[in-house]
């Protein structure tokens, strides 16, 4: 299933509230990032490991891991933190630093407006120290509880998208959408599974993977689109394709794409296809495997379908207003 492309809709729509103050941050490309947290974080190989890799091939290069850091405590609220000792970084074994700090509360902290006034107050304690320690500050929006869960409330995805908003925007904070990417997948698609099913709080691994993808949109303000990272082949694109072929009765063959050949087929596309640009050869290196599998007289496809619609590249630039999008439309 393609849950990245569902996180970058969800990143997208959140991105452009009118509600958010601090809509992205000034250093689009940190490398000594610090996560404060609880097992929200830490489960599924934690959620700092999933973005650094994101990032990494992103940045194409690898993080000094001795300078990105996860600081967790089990069932924490964000006032259980001591932020002082990892912000004096080599108490932590850091070398630098810290430039981005990733603050998670805990998901008690909605239940009351007591609680959620201390946590306004921790918030806004932390994030004056993170500031002062010369970082920038995020706040990862938790998600809320699911059925399975003897204290889910529908009501709880609205206090945390409440309480995370005013708290970041109150201190200049950036807030990562992750609840609200919880909420709009559910929406959407009824029988996803981000959630454990024995406690209904904490993330499965898609959960923690469509977490890492708003988190690196977040960060990075660039699409997961073109990420290849999808947990060394845990997370499979193909299962929403399997799905509707079966809720059409069309028949379904998966193809997989091989990697371990690279150089052969980069000469057969030169000398054979006779690729010549970049964009020939990134566009037609699938269909090296695919088109000897298809079978049928006639295919039905999207392909170039961005040209009609007016997004390409050559429509941007040459194609003005009234010209593409609305007469596609």
């Amino acid at each position: 299933m393609n849950y990245i492309l569902l996180s970058i809709l969800i990143f997208s729509n959140f991105l452009f509230s009118s509600e958010i103050k601090i809509t992205a941050l000034k250093n689009k490309n940190p490398e000594r990032v610090l996560y404060i947290g609880n097992s929200y974080l830490y489960y599924n190989d934690s959620l700092h490991n999933h973005v650094r890799r994101m990032l990494e091939e992103d940045y194409l290069k690898e993080i000094d891991t001795t300078n990105y850091k996860l600081v967790t405590i089990s069932g924490s609220r964000s006032w259980h933190h001591n932020v002082d000792h990892p912000l004096n970084y080599k108490k932590i074994g850091a070398k630098k630093p810290f430039e981005l700090v990733i603050i998670q509360g805990g998901s008690g902290e909605t239940d009351t407006k007591s609680e959620r006034k201390i946590f306004s107050d921790s918030i806004e304690e932390i994030v004056n120290k993170v500031h002062a320690s010369g970082a920038e500050a995020a706040l990862y929006m938790i998600h809320a509880y699911v059925a399975s869960h003897k204290n889910a409330n529908p009501k709880m995805i609205t206090d945390i998208k409440k309480m995370y908003i005013e708290a970041g925007n109150k201190n200049n904070a950036l807030v990562i959408p992750v609840g609200i990417a919880f909420e709009n997948a559910y929406r959407a698609m009824p029988d996803i599974e981000l959630h454990k099913p024995f406690d209904g709080s904490h993330p499965s691994i898609l959960g923690t993977y469509l977490a890492a993808c708003v988190v690196f949109g977040s960060i990075t303000q660039k699409s997961p689109s073109g990420l290849y990272y999808n947990y060394f082949n845990t997370i499979n694109d193909s299962d929403k394709a399997i799905e509707v072929s079966k809720l059409f009765n069309w028949d379904y063959k998966l193809i997989e794409v091989p990697t371990d050949n690279l150089v052969d087929d980069f000469f057969k596309l030169l000398n054979e296809i006779k690729c010549e640009r970049k964009t020939h050869f990134e566009c037609c290196f699938p269909f090296l495997y695919v088109y000897p599998e298809i079978k049928e007289q006639a295919v039905l496809s999207g392909w170039a379908a961005d040209g009609y619609y007016g997004i390409s590249k050559k429509a941007v630039l040459h194609y003005g207003p009234g010209k593409t999008k609305e007469k596609f439309d």
